[in-house]
């Protein structure tokens, strides 16, 4: 008579087995993050920046926290009236 149960010892080693697996793929995965410091340059090209008029991101900045009324993220100081 076969066992029934659902998990036996050879199905609780397997998935143990594959359960380290998938962990070791994603630990893997993860760990070629971050920029490294020979790559920082690229990232500072003025081609790589969101903005690159400083005076339309601060027009465009104006008219977000006057119409939304908040600031924030980019350094704006005052309550969200549209007053300064």
């Amino acid at each position: 008579m076969p066992d029934s149960t659902w998990l036996t010892g050879r199905r609780f080693r397997r998935a143990g087995t594959a359960l380290m697996l998938v962990s070791i793929v994603a630990l893997a995965g993860c760990s070629s993050l971050g920029v490294k410091p020979w790559e920082r340059d690229l990232l500072a090209d003025p081609d790589m920046q969101l903005t690159v008029s400083g005076v339309d991101a601060g027009l465009d900045d104006h008219i977000y926290f006057s119409k939304e009324a908040s600031s924030g993220g980019r350094g704006f100081g005052g309550g969200g009236c549209g007053c300064n």
